[in-house]
């Protein structure tokens, strides 16, 4: 789990895209009203930074977990989950919220992941509703809402009084192709009863624009605040660790303004919420506004920044509220002024945005103020090593054993002559002499695809000799292939594919065991052709292709 804190934005009365600078008039104006509201009721000195910003806006990530896989937000090889222990208990969660609102928090953001996913969310916001008389004002959420049509009716009378919903695109089919799962009318259906609920003071469409995607659908989404009361909110695409972020993917908020210029006569400019982290617009008889703009304990004083200090850590060693604070108050002491540029962002050592708590605001505005807590105490940890280094094996015994399945693949690259040999059309008797040789000695060791069939199935099952941290599991079937494909074009070369599908009943994934068959038969290949091919030969492109599941959830890898 993890916290933002800021300067909160309020309800948006036009539509924003996501900007990064305000008039010298607009500043005045906004200094002057955070003043009047700092002023209106004490504020704890742990929650004022180094510039004098008061940080009231609090967001919780309650998991990693997320039964999406937008591309843009989750990378393509997945990510490793951390385990359950590591996670802060909804207890946890309640008392750093209570600590929170104490010092002056008055705004709540639930987060992921995806929220809807984590268990007991709807005893969380009820208890985060009983923090209103301590000073807290307003609980939020962010979904994708592919679970909430059934969960929000309870959730809004547990308390929950804004939503934003993520959606990126209106077609369906783009929508599969994004996310890499199926559920646009599921969110669709969401957004609706959203809609519907006159208990939620705020429901707002996050939507990420991406250069050749989805950009000329932009006109669309506006086209949805016209006969509703919905605020959409226009993204810029973000670089994160694992995105491919590229900045012609980008459509930066002035050209995406210009855009929406073009199709309506007159847009009007509309006043900008104290911090909100983009500016407004409204389309003039439109009923709605429009706007362009980590699950662990840990304190995260920005979304691109890469340090992190743990609460969970603290907590768990007995600290006290006084203590927790003090360490807050560090944090936020250390805070920027300013984030960095798009391109100076550190992709390499900050997170995945599925594990900094989502997509959701420009990185260049200044005047927002970040704080984020999370659940487990480094921001990256081997599984396999124990907290002074030394190899450990994963204790797997409170895991429930399930249905897991992996598929794995790889290629051999062959010379021609090690292709006709496999595929059956051997060298005529007219073949030189020492060539002849070779080829009756590589014949002699029998059919090598049968071969390393074979043996890529029985080292599937000898995975955890092999690999000494790996657990020993009982397999209930292993597929393998082998294909030999010929040259598409004369840049490409003759090559055998192995894949291998290994399934079992565990507790445990066998990933491990898919990779271990596919590098044992293509290293059978080797060998049984060696005697014609063994200088010219090439193995690579070994990777997990699919895998279902563990907690972790499935992961199908886009060709």
């Amino acid at each position: 789990m993890r916290m933002y804190l800021s300067r909160g934005p309020h309800r948006i009365t036009g539509f924003s895209v996501v900007r990064t600078y305000a008039t010298t008039g607009q500043q005045a104006h906004a200094r002057a009203k955070i003043a009047q509201i700092d002023s209106s009721r004490p504020f704890a000195p742990a929650l004022i930074d180094t510039f004098q910003r008061r940080h009231d806006y609090l967001r919780i990530s309650l998991t990693e977990r997320c039964n999406l896989r937008c591309f843009y937000c989750m990378p393509e090889e997945g990510i490793e989950l951390s385990p359950q222990g590591k996670l802060l208990t909804n207890p946890e969660i309640l008392r750093l919220a209570s600590l929170f609102v104490k010092s002056g928090v008055t705004k709540i953001r639930l987060t992921g992941g995806e929220p809807t996913i984590r268990k007991g969310i709807d005893e969380i916001i009820g208890g985060l509703d009983a923090l209103r008389p301590l000073g807290l004002k307003s609980i939020a959420m962010t979904s994708n809402g592919i679970v909430l049509p059934r969960k929000l009716p309870t959730l809004v009378q547990n308390g929950l009084t804004h939503l934003n919903l993520s959606l990126d695109t209106l077609d369906p089919f783009k929508f599969e192709f994004m996310t890499r799962r199926r559920g646009h009318e599921a969110v669709l259906k969401s957004l609706y009863a959203a809609l519907a609920s006159p208990e939620l003071v705020s429901v707002k469409l996050n939507v990420v624009v991406i250069q050749g995607l989805n950009d000329a659908e932009v006109v669309d989404f506006v086209e949805l605040t016209k006969d509703e009361d919905l605020s959409v909110r226009f993204i810029e695409f973000m670089p994160f660790t694992g995105n491919s972020w590229d900045k012609k993917k980008m459509v930066p908020s002035e050209e995406l303004l210009d855009r929406i210029r073009q199709h309506y006569s007159f847009v009007e400019r509309t006043a900008d919420e104290v911090n909100d982290t983009a500016r407004s617009w409204h389309v003039p008889g439109y009923k709605g506004p429009l706007a362009s703009l980590a699950a662990y304990g840990q304190i995260k004083v920005c979304l691109f920044d890469a340090k992190e200090v743990s609460l969970r850590d603290e907590m768990r060693q007995g600290a006290s509220d006084d203590d927790l604070l003090k360490i807050v108050g560090r944090a936020v002491t250390g805070k920027e002024e300013k984030h960095a540029h798009m391109e100076d962002i550190d992709v390499v050592t900050n997170r995945p945005m599925i594990l900094i708590g989502g997509y959701r605001r420009s990185p260049r505005r200044s005047s927002t103020r970040y704080l984020q807590t999370r659940s487990y105490s480094t921001p990256a940890k081997l599984t396999h090593l124990d907290e002074t280094g030394r190899a450990n094996m994963v204790d797997v015994s409170s895991k429930d054993e399930t249905h897991r399945t992996a598929t794995a693949s790889g290629r051999i690259f062959i010379p021609a002559i090690a292709y006709q040999l496999i595929t059956g059309t051997y060298p005529s008797s007219t073949t030189s002499g020492e060539l002849n040789k070779v080829v009756e000695k590589a014949r002699r060791k029998g059919d090598a695809l049968t071969v390393a069939q074979l043996a890529a199935i029985m080292g599937s099952k000898r995975t955890s000799d092999l690999i000494p941290l790996c657990h020993p599991l009982a397999l209930s079937n292993v597929q393998v292939h082998l294909t030999p494909e010929a040259p598409s074009d004369s840049e490409t070369r003759h090559s055998v594919v192995c894949t291998a599908t290994v399934s079992c009943q565990g507790k445990t994934g066998v990933e491990m065991e898919a990779l271990t068959a596919v590098s044992v038969g293509l290293l059978t290949v080797w060998d049984m052709l060696k005697a014609v091919a063994g200088k010219e030969m090439v193995i690579g492109e070994i990777m997990v292709t699919e895998k279902s599941g563990g907690r972790s959830g499935d992961f199908s890898r886009q060709s």
